[in-house]
């Protein structure tokens, strides 16, 4: 049987590696796509794969999309009614969520109470609100598959696993194009987004660069894999062959190991438990004979601590901390702060923030906000 799927976030890095996915797959067929505002690129993944709902964020790029899909039977949306009516679309089993920001929360809840299975890239939903969105997740007998490398590394590491216990997940970092820098002082928007390994979008480049990538990646693997903060370590391995690791409680550590090539943990997603034939790059180990690790620099790399701090805080602190990082890395890449100024903002919200332990997912929408609005409010006054 064909799986039927939508995707949030079609023209994006992860989006289109997706689309790249599927135009390998046989018995997949996408139903809903989503998109911010590129609607040229849009306009041509619709015409490809012909879903039946075709959503813009942008209202008046949706007006001007349904105009030009005119010769083709499609129900064109806009709007985050239009995110979440994709997420939640009847006929389809599974959503691809790889839209970037807290925008991602909503939709991802509406997928899980509709009884879709996710396969997650969008980081914000398990970090901002992952005790909730996990308890959905049972309730409403779904499944979750992640689409983050370091987290289907771990995914795959433990399956036929289940009931051994877990001593420690390793999760491995790049190190982004600063590792050994001594200062990061005059670091200007084009050297962050220069990646040594991955090619991926702007928001999560700087956040590799700064390590909140891997700081928010260790509250998703809290949540995804029902573990304790202290049983999570990152490990700086540069050369992005092995994409984490579980270590049991015996000592046997398993690896997954791969080229940095997202579409593999993508494809798996989607065809889990099976793996399917492709033409990905595959490792010739004569020539990956060298791999390394190394301790994160936290003091040089305060945002990785950030994180930490933020879900031992817990309650709807994760929200703040995410929500002022999104504000300050893009402010980051407008030229309005310095790199280094990314951190410095982020632990100035989470110190004024009052936390709410007994939440709900408004509480988290509002912790954003506020997040958000406290950093604009700084950057307002600078």
């Amino acid at each position: 049987m064909a799986k039927k799927i939508s995707i949030l976030g079609s023209t994006g890095s992860i989006g289109t590696q997706s689309l790249d996915v599927v135009r390998g797959l046989d018995d997949v067929k996408i139903l809903a796509m989503t998109a911010n505002k590129n609607i040229d690129l849009f306009e041509k993944q619709v015409r490809e794969f012909k879903p039946k709902l075709a959503v813009l964020m942008d209202e008046e790029k949706a007006y001007e999309l349904k105009k030009r899909l005119s010769d083709m039977d499609i129900r064109v949306e806009s709007g985050m009614d239009g995110l979440v009516n994709a997420a939640s679309y009847d006929e389809a089993d599974t959503v691809i969520n790889s839209v970037v920001g807290n925008i991602g929360l909503k939709p991802t809840a509406a997928a899980v109470r509709s009884g879709k299975n996710i396969a997650l890239a969008n980081k914000e939903t398990l970090v901002s609100a992952g005790e909730l969105i996990m308890r959905e997740i049972k309730e409403n007998n779904v499944n979750i598959y992640p689409v983050d490398s370091e987290h289907s590394a771990v995914f795959q590491c433990i399956r036929g696993n289940e009931e051994n216990k877990i001593k420690k997940i390793l999760l491995t970092a790049s190190g982004g194009p600063f590792r050994g820098y001594k200062s990061l002082e005059g670091i200007k928007p084009c050297d962050a987004l220069k990646h040594p390994n991955w090619s991926m979008g702007k928001k999560i480049t700087i956040d590799s660069a700064t390590l909140m990538n891997k700081g928010l990646e260790i509250i998703e693997a809290k949540w995804l894999f029902d573990v304790e903060i202290s049983q999570i370590e990152v490990l700086i391995h540069p050369q992005s062959v092995i994409h984490s690791m579980v270590e049991f409680e015996d000592g046997a550590v398993i690896a997954q190991l791969g080229e940095p090539d997202m579409r593999l943990p993508i494809q798996y997603a989607l065809t889990y438990p099976k793996r399917l034939k492709n033409n990905f790059p595959k490792i010739d180990f004569l020539i990956r004979n060298n791999l390394t690790f190394e301790k994160p620099e936290t003091d040089l790399f305060a945002c990785l601590n950030l994180a930490y701090d933020a879900i031992k805080t817990g309650g709807t602190m994760p929200a703040v901390m995410n929500a002022a990082n999104e504000r300050a890395v893009y402010a980051f890449i407008d030229e309005k702060i310095e790199f280094n100024d990314i951190p410095k903002l982020i632990k100035q919200a989470m110190r004024e923030y009052n936390v709410k332990y007994n939440y709900d997912l408004d509480d988290v929408l509002a912790a954003d906000k506020w997040g958000r609005l406290y950093i604009d409010d700084i950057l307002s006054h600078r």
